[in-house]
């Protein structure tokens, strides 16, 4: 009777294995990135690297354009200058703070404060007074624009340009978004796309002030 008993417990102790094992199975992790929509879709939530780097650089970008705004807006010369500053940071700030809601929702790591090339402009215009600094900080913000402007129309489908500016409505709202499988980068490209007219818009200002300086500088010479 004892081999029997033997037998008997072996064949148990191999059912709770067995049993045990599928459990674990079953209760694997996947290594699938996505979410469940709402409707039953996949919805791809993975962060690429291009959106980080996307969202590094219009980071820094806005941080420096609020932070050299403010200078301007205490420091500059002319009239123009100093509002096209508070514009820099009423702007900006706006703008940064809707990027914010996007990268808090998808917990993207935004960088604090400004990176190597923004800083060192920083402190070269940090030097600079009256009409050297108005011609160098709107040289800046055109150099500035030029490269923001360029990264948002990578990511938009631009059918007819409109510009806005603080407290002004966009005529038309035909920037259109490029569409993306991926919720991360539809909804950067989204903020792109929102953004644009208005960077479009702060560069032709900053060329318009410059124009004026120049205007400006020649006649106090003669």
């Amino acid at each position: 009777m004892r081999p029997t008993g033997l037998m008997a417990l072996a064949c148990a102790a191999v059912l709770t294995v067995a049993c045990n094992g599928n459990g674990r199975n079953d209760a694997s992790p996947t290594t699938d990135n996505g979410a469940v929509g709402t409707t039953g879709e996949k919805i791809d939530t993975s962060v690429g690297r291009s959106d980080r780097s996307f969202v590094e650089d219009l980071t820094y970008a806005g941080n420096a354009e609020v932070d050299l705004g403010r200078i301007a807006a205490e420091r500059a010369a002319s009239p123009d200058v100093k509002r096209f500053g508070q514009m820099m940071v009423d702007d900006h700030t706006k703008a940064g703070d809707e990027l914010q809601q996007i990268t808090k929702q998808y917990n993207i790591t935004q960088p604090a404060g400004l990176d190597d090339k923004h800083r060192d402009l920083k402190d070269r215009l940090s030097k600079l007074r009256g009409a050297d600094f108005d011609k160098a900080y709107i040289d800046a913000m055109i150099d500035g624009h030029q490269d923001v402007v360029d990264k948002l129309e990578s990511r938009v489908d631009e059918v007819n340009r409109t510009a806005t500016l603080t407290g002004q409505q966009p005529k038309d709202k035909n920037v259109k978004p490029e569409t993306s499988d991926n919720s991360v980068t539809a909804s950067l490209n989204a903020w792109a796309a929102n953004t644009l007219p208005a960077a479009k818009a702060h560069l032709d200002k900053a060329k318009s002030i410059k124009d004026t300086l120049g205007r400006t500088n020649t006649t106090a010479k003669r």
